[in-house]
């Protein structure tokens, strides 16, 4: 009979993601099948008496497939039919669910992208120039580095830290490539270059 911390797979990709106490759902060989997003999303919404709608469904789909947190723009061109009036409403809807978080760029632009807690601990990074934020999965050593820098941090302040978000600004490749501009070629040894 499995024990009270038995492995718990991820339902899409069946790579273990942690374990369990004994009060979830086990199957007979000790495995536990962890909730998909949408389950957790669906759970989520149900707990205020929502729907989980086929829009809901999608836009959870697209933040979960996305390299990063997404513009509204950016979340109708890479949904499946989704417009945009109903994307606004969506990600409000789901931001007081609980299930999609705003994150804040450099520029104006909101971006959104999965609550942390349904699309796992990381970082950004952020670009200046054009405002795109990518997301980055934390080594262990950057994080013990970061709950050390948390820690001293309460301890002068006298402030109890509940977690921390990371965000480097800087520029990204594509902006640090259009910085240096085309190279002009070099002329031929020997070539004229006067207009006789």
């Amino acid at each position: 009979m499995p024990g009270d911390a038995d492995v718990v797979v991820d339902a899409a990709t069946g790579a273990p993601v942690g374990r369990t106490g004994a009060a979830r759902r086990r199957s007979l060989s000790g495995v536990t099948v962890a909730p998909s997003v949408h389950d957790l999303a669906a759970l989520r919404l149900g707990g205020l008496d929502q729907r989980y709608t086929r829009v809901r469904r999608t836009l959870v789909s697209t933040l979960a497939a996305a390299g990063g947190p997404l513009s509204i723009p950016e979340i109708v061109e890479a949904s499946d039919g989704l417009v945009q009036s109903s994307v606004y409403r969506t990600v409000t809807e789901l931001i007081g669910a609980g299930v999609v978080r705003r994150v804040n760029g450099v520029d104006d632009v909101g971006r959104f992208e999965l609550a942390e807690d349904l699309a796992g601990h990381h970082h950004h990074l952020v670009c200046a120039a054009c405002g795109s934020v990518e997301d980055v999965m934390p080594s262990a050593r950057l994080e013990r580095a970061m709950d050390e820098a948390a820690r001293v941090i309460a301890e002068e302040q006298g402030y109890e830290v509940l977690g921390h978000q990371f965000d480097l600004v800087g520029t990204c490749p594509a902006c640090q490539e259009a910085d240096r501009g085309p190279t002009m070629p070099t002329a031929r040894r020997g070539a004229r270059t006067d207009a006789h």
